[in-house]
């Protein structure tokens, strides 16, 4: 955890395979621009269910970057605040948190309209793009986890994913406490680089209503909301700062497995009951088109999507700046 005015420990201190800072301290425009950039993506797969803006952040190479920066506030660097302002700016890495956040904002503001849109439009193909993008997850973040881990961690998170996945939504009353507690954990699954935020507001109910809050501007629930996902950044980012550390290996096979079992939520061809059907099964049941080769050219542009933004990763690389 980082102080106002202090810095990170040194890198020998720590396992190379575990969570290393160190890497570039100083940015140009097109590094800000990269950064920009996965704002929009990180907010663009958080508006839908069971995509995570965290796999993003990971994928594009500054997740560790993100929840370092998260993790690194406290009561008293808040207070240095008022004392020197430029050192608690450059301190808690605020510049690359609020270009981050302007991307994501942006991006949830326009796509939350689109996506109302796209869903009852475009079901089938709107499924499948993110069917493909997490797919491809999956398999990039999976490839550098141990055999071991995968059979073990990944085996256990594959069924907890399934589990989740398969729940029916809980029947939460509409209120600002819910609300409230909805946002914060919705912001702890989205630093996870696996669960959804979304997914999380669908089980508890508060989906439809989250996203007809953004689309429409409606100001007091969106400061319920803000509140609530302010709790939940002061709760969360240090206890998952403190997961990676120690136990990095064992919680990125475990979140690649659940992402593995929750694909089973992103199937396009499912069925209301939850029922997973081929194409054609699903034609003949709902009397409609199936729209095979979109549906396959979509799941290949979501692979395709998510691999063009893991290049952006060699700009920043995959360690976050020394936060000082």
């Amino acid at each position: 955890m980082l102080e106002c005015g202090t810095t990170v420990a040194s890198e020998s201190s720590l396992k190379p395979d575990d969570w290393p800072p160190g890497g570039a301290t100083q940015r140009n425009a097109g590094h800000w621009f990269g950064v920009f950039v996965r704002g929009l993506a990180m907010g663009v797969v958080e508006v839908i269910p069971g995509v995570s803006g965290g796999t993003i952040a990971f994928v594009t190479g500054i997740y560790r970057e993100l929840l370092a920066s998260l993790a690194s506030f406290s009561s008293k660097s808040v207070l240095c605040s008022f004392r020197d302002p430029r050192r608690f700016w450059r301190a808690h890495n605020l510049g690359f948190l609020a270009c981050l956040g302007v991307g994501m904002a942006i991006s949830l503001v326009v796509f939350a309209r689109l996506m109302r849109h796209w869903l009852e439009t475009a079901p089938i193909l709107v499924w499948a793009f993110f069917f493909g993008l997490i797919l491809y997850s999956v398999f990039d973040i999976g490839r550098a986890r141990r055999p071991l881990g995968l059979a073990t961690f990944g085996l256990v998170g594959a069924l907890c994913g399934w589990f989740v996945a398969e729940m029916e939504p809980f029947a939460t009353a509409l209120g600002p406490v819910a609300f409230f507690l909805g946002a914060a954990l919705a912001v702890g699954a989205w630093l996870l680089p696996a669960v959804s935020g979304s997914f999380v507001l669908l089980l508890l109910g508060l989906y439809v209503d989250v996203l007809d809050a953004i689309a429409t501007f409606d100001w007091p629930l969106l400061a319920v909301l803000g509140c609530g996902a302010l709790a939940g950044l002061a709760l969360f980012p240090r206890l998952l700062d403190a997961l990676m550390r120690r136990h990095f290996q064992p919680v990125m096979s475990a979140l690649t497995g659940l992402m593995a079992g929750s694909l089973v939520r992103l199937w396009p061809w499912r069925l209301e009951d939850g029922a997973l059907l081929t194409p054609a099964d699903w034609s003949a049941a709902t009397d409609a088109a199936a729209q095979t080769p979109w549906a396959i050219a979509m799941m290949l542009a979501g692979a395709l999507a998510l691999w063009l933004l893991a290049r952006l990763r060699s700009d920043l690389g995959d360690r976050p700046p020394d936060l000082r």
